[in-house]
């Protein structure tokens, strides 16, 4: 496991080649290694703007997806292609998987460096089968037998709106939805909304057998937020009303000592490297856990997913 740590992302150089050329020509080859070892790193390349990027995902993952059941705030640059999380620049956006706490998710993420930041800004990534092996088994062993839980509470007035969340203002739609996905409503005054949902913490790649720590119990947790915000939350809303915080299963809170010791086990798999422009990561949802620096300057990295997945299926 430590070569394959080493080596995350494995990076791909301009070798005078188009990069959907490339990616034609070497389609099998690239998508076994990415699924082997979490990402590849497409650099110096001419991608042609947003459009390239677009062709670039269509090239080596096919359709790209529409970002459903919202949990940041992003917007649609063109089509199917998005911006990174637009949360303030100097706030770490925890390593998590994309979706992990939804029924269903992308196997395959995208990131496009429009415009490189100043300074740090990366996108750590950790693979996701190290962060297993780093946890505690008898954490592990818990939370498998008990699941995670995420509870969301969505106010009016404050926050991401549910109708934004789920692309919607009819409460038939997002309830129906609901029901297909595993989720649990209970709508609250004139437009509040909390939904609760219970998922498993480990899941299997398809093909392998190798398991992996993929959920967002870690991310959605009121302590992996900075100190000031946890407090300010809690005083405006009290623990049952956060924007989000996760559970184990059954609904029982989760010992500060364990997220701690989660969050170490992220960090202990992490790696970084520095964007530079016109570079291409392709992430493997289910092999790698992915993240953002803080930043200083304008840093703009566009994002695409691609290849939906229930787990179950082969």
């Amino acid at each position: 496991m430590s070569d394959t740590i080493a080596t995350l992302p494995v990076v791909v150089e301009n070798d005078g080649t188009p990069l959907t050329d490339l990616i034609d020509r070497r389609r099998a080859e690239l998508r076994t290694t990415l699924v082997e070892h979490g990402g590849l790193l497409f650099r110096g390349f001419d991608v042609g703007g947003v459009d390239g990027f677009d062709r670039v995902v269509r090239a080596l993952a096919g359709e790209p997806l529409t970002y459903t059941e919202r949990s940041s705030p992003r917007h649609a640059i063109k089509g199917k292609v998005y911006t990174s999380t637009d949360y303030p620049q100097d706030e770490e956006i925890f390593l998590h998987n994309e979706n992990s706490y939804q029924a269903r998710w992308p196997l395959t993420l995208f990131f496009y460096c429009i415009t490189p930041p100043d300074t740090l800004g990366a996108t750590p990534l950790a693979d996701v089968r190290r962060v297993y092996q780093n946890i505690d088994p008898a954490v592990r062993e818990e939370f498998v037998r008990r699941r995670w839980m995420l509870v969301r509470n969505f106010h009016a007035d404050f926050g991401t709106q549910w109708q934004h969340v789920f692309n919607t203002d009819d409460r038939a739609e997002v309830e129906a939805y609901a029901a297909a996905n595993r989720i649990e409503l209970e709508w609250l005054g004139a437009d509040g909304l909390r939904t609760r949902a219970v998922r498993d913490v480990v899941h299997h790649r398809p093909g392998s057998d190798i398991p992996r720590w993929f959920n967002h119990a870690t991310f959605f947790h009121v302590t992996s937020l900075a100190k000031d915000l946890q407090e300010g939350l809690l005083e405006l809303f009290g623990a049952e009303g956060l924007p989000a915080n996760t559970y184990y299963g059954d609904g029982a809170e989760i010992p500060t000592d364990v997220m701690d010791h989660l969050r170490e086990a992220y960090r202990a798999a992490s790696v970084r490297f520095d964007y530079q422009r016109d570079d291409v990561l392709v992430v493997d949802n289910m092999t790698a856990a992915h993240g953002r620096e803080p930043f200083t300057g304008p840093r703009k990295i566009a994002v695409a997913m691609a290849e939906p997945h229930t787990p179950g299926e082969k």
